[in-house]
């Protein structure tokens, strides 16, 4: 595929959430037309910073049977459906959307449960329509060095150590919303975690193993032995894990990546990444389902492993814990 031509016409479901102004963003930046939103929610007045003519809905049946009629009318066809729903609806939504002949951009995860990828491949051979799968860090620059670097290092067959401590506060809301429901967001590997374990498989190479060493509901630890690296992995909601030096900043998020005992630093450079996705995804080039899939394979495989005890290469804040 050479790339989408002319001014396309976006649909978009999950309005009200946090990542949907992003995506309206993109859509505004690469020259397209948002015509369609949904959400159950209708506190969706960010709208009108970029699309202010687009019909709204709150029901998806009432959603489908506009993107039905326009796709029937021959006049203002959705090309493409933006999904940024709760992570257990994006199956559904990616399905209504090539049901409406249209490609689908969806958030991470692109589904919660990997055999499910197989019926999503099915119904794009079906449809002839495209599923493409926001991978954002993929396209950050010092990410992007890093894995030129250690691709033209691969032949050395040294094995990596890292360590990624990922640290992001949350409030009480958090738990009783969607995300603090396992069945629902996959919980906090799956929720947060996916970003960096798409990033690092990508550079490092396909899970040979995993062992977790703490998993609660705000914060879980592990070691995932990958191709070219071993990595040891603490994720937290709890500003109470926070370390000194983020507490005396006033920072409510702290993100370290160490390679080798070396600082990778990229705490900049993610404002405009979804931009950067979209016109990648337009010009032919975006992140497909056998992108996604070893990611979704290895969160889901954490989500379901037992906590062992902390042996071994253990992520040293658990001695804080």
């Amino acid at each position: 595929m050479s790339g989408f031509q002319n001014q396309l016409n976006f649909a978009l479901i999950g309005a009200a959430g946090y990542i949907a102004p992003r995506h309206m963003k993109a859509i505004k930046e690469t020259g397209n037309n948002l015509i369609a939103a949904l959400d159950p929610f209708d506190s969706v007045g960010i709208i009108d910073s970029f699309f202010p003519q687009a019909d709204f809905f709150i029901e998806t049946e009432r959603f489908d049977r506009h993107l039905d009629k326009l796709r029937r009318s021959g006049n203002g066809h959705v090309d493409f459906v933006s999904i940024c729903s709760p992570n257990y609806l994006h199956d559904a939504h990616i399905r209504l959307s090539l049901r409406n002949e249209a490609n689908a951009i969806c958030e991470k995860p692109l589904i919660l449960n990997p055999w499910n990828l197989a019926g999503l491949e099915e119904i794009e051979k079906e449809t002839g329509k495209k599923i493409y799968n926001i991978l954002q860090l993929r396209h950050h620059p010092t990410i992007i060095e890093l894995k030129n670097r250690f691709d033209r290092l691969a032949e050395d067959g040294k094995i990596h150590d890292i360590r990624l401590t990922y640290i992001t506060s949350r409030g009480k809301w958090y738990y009783y919303s969607w995300k603090g429901d396992i069945y629902k967001s996959g919980g906090v590997v799956t929720n947060v975690g996916i970003h960096f374990f798409d990033m690092l498989s990508w550079i490092f190479g396909e899970l040979k193993n995993s062992t977790v060493h703490l998993k609660e509901k705000s914060k879980a630890s592990g070691l995932l032995q990958l191709q070219k690296a071993n990595v040891s992995w603490f994720l937290s909601l709890d500003r109470n894990d926070l370390p000194a030096k983020a507490v005396e900043k006033n920072l409510t998020t702290y993100r370290s990546i160490q390679i080798d005992d070396k600082e990778i630093e990229f705490s900049g450079g993610f404002t405009d990444l979804h931009t950067v996705s979209y016109k990648e995804i337009l010009s032919g080039r975006g992140y497909s389902i056998n992108d996604a899939k070893q990611s979704i394979e290895i969160v889901h495989r954490i989500r379901n492993q037992e906590a062992s005890a902390k042996t071994g290469d253990y992520h040293p804040y658990l001695n804080t814990l």
